[in-house]
């Protein structure tokens, strides 16, 4: 007896793999910021990082294309921390005076960075993450 394949099941779950996995790649902002950035969503996630748990996405990517002051300010419940991955790495966690709140400001050097937003007791909690440029 012979299985008939279906080959239009491949190129379906390829395409639909690749639309996941560049929802927040497809959209990556770059300095210099023609307004300040504002993003919402769930902490946490299921991956163990260095950051606490993440997800495997990204909550945003920023370009930077020349050194440029960027202030990062995220509001979250649980115990929230904020992972930055690129060519200068920066993880900073919730303290327990803080309220949920990190604020980041600093230089960057020109790079791609990844923006993850995460919970160090693997919860998830909503939040809203802003990046503003600096003058």
């Amino acid at each position: 007896m012979k299985r008939k394949m279906n080959w239009f099941v491949f190129p379906t779950a390829l395409a639909a793999t690749l639309a996941i996995a560049t929802t927040v790649q497809g959209n990556p902002v770059q300095t210099p910021l023609s307004a300040p950035v504002t993003v919402n969503g769930s902490s946490g996630g299921g991956q163990a990082s260095q950051c606490g748990f993440i997800s495997g996405t990204p909550s945003q990517v920023i370009v930077v294309n020349q050194p440029t002051a960027l202030r990062f300010k995220l509001e979250a419940q649980g115990q929230p921390t904020l992972w930055i991955a690129g060519p200068v790495d920066r993880c900073v966690m919730a303290d327990g005076l803080s309220g949920g709140q990190i604020e980041l400001p600093g230089v960057w050097e020109p790079g791609t960075y990844s923006i993850y937003v995460g919970d160090l007791a693997q919860g998830s909690h909503p939040y809203t993450l802003s990046i503003t440029q600096e003058n």
